[in-house]
């Protein structure tokens, strides 16, 4: 533990002598600055990406076998800006015990599938995370039957929560705070969890509300059961990236701004060429139409572009995937720009 702490110091005080040398005008050219993780994606062609495959809005294969889903869609914009193809994204499959190990061990160069960002995930364990890509909150699933309205009612229930996740300390916390009793089952396998819940060894699930959602749906009787107002955490969940690779990091970090900033420039998928001949400079530099950025970073001067153009902004993404129009008929809640009321923000490209 002790040389893992001197190895992640010794990474940050590299990592902070660099962006001094960046400050002083000394930084590095941008193919010195790629690290192993990018230097083996550009090898191999293709962006290895973790996801939990049975999360359909999230991440799930459809009936032809192709990947579709709100983490899927980040994934193809990272494809897109790394090689302007979306089509350059790879998912790996991982289960919530397995996918931080997975990646610590290099199976695949990003995780994308509901992770919560922690400091001891970042701090202990060793990732780095990108901007947060959904607003989410631990919740709390019922039978209708039991006639229950709020978590405090819950007083001697027993409730399934699933290992390897941080809703087996957020559970507890829930129940000491309120004074009331729980009995734990606590189960690993994802099918396995919803199936004890289904069969009535547990009178509550508790999981990500998102996750939640997704579980009602593949229920007999959906209509049956309920999900609790109250939100018992924060699960801001975010891109995880292992240490080590500054530049890698930054192309993570920018991809997700780019669907952040043309939603608040209210730039579309199906207008995007019309604002091309724009004449607002801070739209001119995001679509590349002004190379400065693109001299200034060593990026694609049209990474931005491209991205929306085959994928739509941030608000496209979550409405096809997860929002009211689809399957699990999200609203969008803190997930919109922080121009309307939401958590939503772009550094500037500038």
């Amino acid at each position: 533990m002790v040389k893992q702490l001197k190895k992640i110091a010794f990474k940050a005080q590299a990592a902070g002598l660099a962006a001094a040398l960046a400050l002083c005008g000394l930084g590095f050219s941008s193919s010195a600055e790629a690290g192993e993780t990018l230097d083996a994606i550009k090898a191999r062609g293709v962006i290895k990406i973790g996801v939990g495959g049975n999360s359909p809005g999230f991440s799930a294969p459809d009936s032809a076998g192709r990947w579709q889903g709100f983490f899927i869609d980040i994934g193809r914009a990272l494809a897109v800006t790394v090689f302007n193809d979306p089509e350059k994204a790879e998912f790996v499959n991982s289960s919530p015990q397995q996918r931080l190990p997975a990646l610590q061990s290099g199976e695949f160069d990003i995780l994308l599938s509901g992770v919560t960002q922690t400091i001891t995930r970042a701090t202990k364990l060793g990732f780095h995370f990108g901007p947060v890509v959904f607003y989410d909150g631990q919740g709390l699933l019922v039978p209708k039957k039991l006639g229950i309205t709020k978590g405090s009612e819950l007083d001697g229930a027993t409730v399934c929560v699933q290992t390897g996740t941080t809703g087996e300390l957020n559970i507890a916390d829930f129940f000491r705070q309120h004074k009331i009793s729980f009995k734990p089952v606590v189960i690993e396998e994802s099918n396995e969890f919803l199936k004890a819940f289904a069969s009535g060894r547990c009178d509550v699930l508790t999981q990500d509300s998102s996750d939640l959602a997704i579980r009602r749906t593949l229920l007999p009787n959906a209509a049956d059961y309920v999900l609790l107002p109250e939100r018992i955490s924060k699960e801001p969940l975010a891109p995880a990236i292992r240490y080590g690779d500054d530049r890698w990091l930054e192309i993570v970090n920018w991809t997700v701004y780019a669907l952040i900033e043309a939603e608040e420039l209210g730039i579309t998928q199906a207008t995007i060429d019309s604002f091309l001949g724009s004449d607002n400079p801070s739209i001119r530099r995001f679509l590349g139409v002004d190379p400065s950025l693109a001299e200034a970073t060593g990026l694609d001067a049209k990474f931005a572009y491209n991205i929306i153009k085959a994928l739509g902004n941030y608000g496209e993404v979550f409405e096809r995937s997860v929002g009211k129009a689809s399957k699990l008929g999200f609203e969008r809640g803190y997930n919109q720009p922080w121009t309307q009321g939401g958590l939503l923000y772009s550094p500037p490209f500038r």
